[in-house]
């Protein structure tokens, strides 16, 4: 079930029915879904462009029983380094708060790369895939660390929700583990396609966004234009034939306001995906 698979696992093995979960926002939209599901209460977290879109020390409050990060992010592509990282996790064990990493977007970093939060401590939850740098999305296949004493807990819940991942998809992630070649010339691409964004956006009219540090998004305040990311979505849809994903996904309270970005396809596609948005605003 991949890193999907990892959260149930963790939020199962963690926390008990009501307890509360704290997310950034804007954030990956099935933490809260997941959350929800399983009876916890997930807790939104608003983060500001100051702080690029991650959470703060200052940001989680007291009462909370866990605390999800994602570094580098979705939507933001931005990053926690090491002490900001570590302030996080120090806060958590202050005040005994459980603390999950979301590393899916690890070895997709443009500049310095990512901080794992198992560099920063033991008692951690610490999840990835091989969806995002190994290109497998849809194989199902990652990987968790816990502490030592909940590795049979997570064990026993896995063998009761999963059994495991399909043979196939561990063959081939094994496979896969001496692929970095490939993986590093795919990691080349959306760096060019990160500089084509980071020139173009601008000129089609959205140039309101944190640069990303790592992943393959940019998110976009998009206020001067919009107050209805989702209808705006549509419209550029219809319009000009480029999809982007409405902030709502990610900030139910003020993604109306935003768009999300991906540069995940090919150097020529994003040229044209750029080409249209530009036309599309010029007119517009």
């Amino acid at each position: 079930a991949g890193s999907s698979g990892a959260f149930v696992l963790a939020f199962t093995a963690l926390f008990d029915s009501g307890a509360r979960v704290g997310l950034g926002e804007p954030g990956y939209p099935s933490y809260r879904q997941i959350l929800s599901a399983l009876g916890l209460t997930p807790v939104g977290l608003p983060t500001s462009a100051a702080n690029r879109l991650q959470p703060v020390p200052a940001d989680v409050p007291r009462d909370l029983d866990g605390l999800i990060v994602a570094s580098p992010a979705n939507p933001s592509g931005t990053m926690l380094g090491h002490t900001p990282l570590g302030a996080l996790i120090d806060t958590c064990a202050a005040q005994g708060t459980a603390f999950i990493s979301d590393e899916i977007y690890h070895g997709l970093h443009y500049r310095d790369r990512a901080v794992s939060a198992l560099e920063l401590s033991d008692d951690v939850y610490v999840i990835n895939s091989f969806s995002k740098y190994f290109s497998m999305t849809g194989w199902r296949v990652g990987w968790m660390v816990v502490p030592p004493g909940h590795v049979r807990v997570i064990e026993r819940l896995a063998q009761n929700m999963f059994i495991c991942a399909p043979h196939v998809s561990q063959v081939a992630a094994l496979a896969a583990l001496d692929a970095r070649d490939e993986c590093e010339d795919m990691r080349a691409v959306y760096a060019s396609n990160r500089q084509l964004m980071l020139d173009g956006l601008p000129k089609a009219g959205f140039s309101a966004f944190a640069p990303p540090d790592g992943a393959f998004y940019i998110y976009a305040d998009v206020s001067d234009l919009t107050q209805d990311s989702r209808a705006f979505a549509a419209e550029i849809l219809d319009k000009a034939g480029v999809a982007v994903t409405p902030g709502l996904d990610f900030d139910p309270k003020r993604g109306g306001q935003t768009l999300r970005f991906s540069y995940a396809r090919s150097s020529d596609d994003i040229a044209e995906g750029l080409r249209r948005l530009q036309s599309f605003m010029a007119a517009r």
